[in-house]
């Protein structure tokens, strides 16, 4: 394809995703096709001879676009928030278009310092200290197995360049509430900590970790013998956007020389408003952060910022110097392969930068605050309707919800609370998430796309009731 080629095709592709965001509203949020119907419909083979670039339009449109669900739609209620906000999708095309790689300062000068500042900007924004610098990776899977890396490198005085784990006298212990994230133990496995050294603690009547569980934990770890090395905390868990009490949990990580990770991958975007930041009161004491942009701040994804206090925890860990990739400008600048794991990195920050200078930080305060007022109104909806309740906290944006008919309880509950949710991510007006909240199921509401209103969230309200109403009288 030539440049000539490219402009030509590129328009048309710029118009079918503008078209495609203005028409969103139009489609159903969740697909409902079948296992293996965009595959049937693809060759099995590929093509010989090149292919007219029309075709991949047509595809897009007759193929594709049916096995799409539509995390921008309005109605897109499910999971958490992922924004693809249309200034950072311009950012990701300049990052490919540029097609560059950062394989150290020299061989992308611009990809490293743009990093730098936008990295420092949501330092600002989300109003944490000088003493955190951050840098971007992929996901915060990514950025979690990066945090307990540094973790147990700093609690075996560096094993790696010993005998690793293997060399170390006493087991190191991983400890997190069992409202963490899944990506918490996969970390914690790929680490080397062991399933047998990975402890789940209880979690509160607000779905938070029981500081005393946790500290009973930690004393009888020591009393067998064992070594804690790092305590992973939540601002804002995937199933109610609980938060964990950080000030009450460095007070035990301090006393005990562990690493202190904070996951605030979704709900810490609103940290960006002064008035949220209580949740996360002690965070300066932690020793390690990750927050998603990806998510509820609007950055296409991938792209989760991990800060951290001590750069020489992460750089000690994840150093690789091979002379070809030395440089006479190494002593002046970062070099961000020496800051994760791949050795590679796109200009990812491409993304955020776009993002921040065309919405500012008033207009990113302002999408957050109306999320969360829109939640407030929901929940304000909900308590006031008889058979239904609330079973966690609305702190943020996330809502969590059961109808409860008289006369049903146990397993004819369950199958109500699973069949009215199917009936509405199956109608296509609306997207939901079921969970397990306490061994029983109920209704995730996620408020945050960008394009949701308060509109959009009265129309899920009466949709809700609607679909109960519908279960309740096919029960009948």
């Amino acid at each position: 394809m030539t440049p000539e080629e490219f402009k030509k095709y590129g328009y048309e592709i710029i118009d079918w995703i503008a078209d495609y965001r203005s028409n969103i509203s139009d489609y159903p949020v969740m697909s409902t096709i079948q296992p293996g119907t965009v595959r049937e419909r693809l060759p099995d083979s590929p093509p010989e001879n090149p292919d007219p670039f029309e075709s991949v339009i047509n595809d897009l449109d007759n193929i594709i676009l049916p096995g799409i669900s539509h995390w921008n739609h309005p109605n897109n209620f499910a999971y958490f928030p992922s924004n693809a906000t249309l200034p950072s999708v311009l950012g990701d095309l300049l990052c490919s278009g540029i097609g560059g790689i950062g394989l150290n300062w020299q061989s992308m000068p611009a990809l490293t310092e743009v990093e730098e500042v936008v990295c420092d900007w949501m330092r600002q924004m989300l109003g944490l200290s000088s003493n955190w610098e951050g840098v971007i990776q992929d996901t915060a899977s990514t950025s979690t197995l990066v945090a307990l890396l540094c973790a147990r490198e700093q609690a075996s005085n560096h094993s790696q360049i010993k005998n690793g784990l293997q060399g170390e006298k006493l087991p190191l212990i991983i400890y997190s509430s069992i409202q963490s994230h899944s990506s918490v133990k996969k970390a914690a496995l790929l680490a080397g900590f062991g399933l047998n050294n990975i402890r789940t603690i209880e979690t509160d009547e607000n779905f938070a970790i029981d500081v005393e569980q946790l500290k009973i934990a930690i004393e009888q770890d020591i009393k067998k013998g064992l070594k804690p090395c790092a305590v992973i905390a939540t601002i804002g868990t995937t199933n109610t956007t609980a938060m964990d009490p950080i000030s009450d949990i460095l007070s035990l990580t301090q006393k005990h020389n562990m690493w202190l990770h904070v996951d605030a991958a979704m709900a810490g975007t609103a940290m960006i408003l002064p008035e949220c930041r209580w949740m996360w009161d002690g965070i300066e004491g932690a020793d390690s952060i990750i927050i998603n942009p990806h998510k509820w701040l609007g950055v296409v994804f991938d792209c989760s910022l991990y800060y951290i206090r001590n750069r020489e925890h992460l750089v000690r860990v994840m150093s690789t110097n091979p002379s070809y990739l030395q440089t006479s400008k190494d002593n002046e600048v970062k070099n961000y392969r020496d800051w994760g794991i791949p050795l590679g990195r796109r200009f990812r920050a491409l993304k955020l930068w776009c993002l921040i200078k065309e919405q500012g930080v008033s207009g990113l305060q302002e999408r957050i605050r109306k999320d969360i007022k829109n939640a407030k109104w929901l929940k304000d909806q909900i308590e006031n309707e008889p058979q239904w309740e609330i079973l966690a906290p609305v702190t943020l944006q996330t809502i969590c919800v059961r109808h409860t008919p008289s006369g049903l309880k146990n397993d004819l509950l369950e199958k109500h609370t699973l069949q009215w949710v199917t009936d509405i991510n199956n109608g296509g007006a609306a997207y939901l998430t079921p969970g397990q909240l306490n061994g029983k199921w109920m209704v995730r509401i996620s408020i945050g796309a960008e394009a949701t209103t308060l509109k959009h969230v009265k129309a899920l309200w009466i949709t809700m009731k609607s679909a109960v109403n519908k279960e309740s009288q096919r029960n009948r």
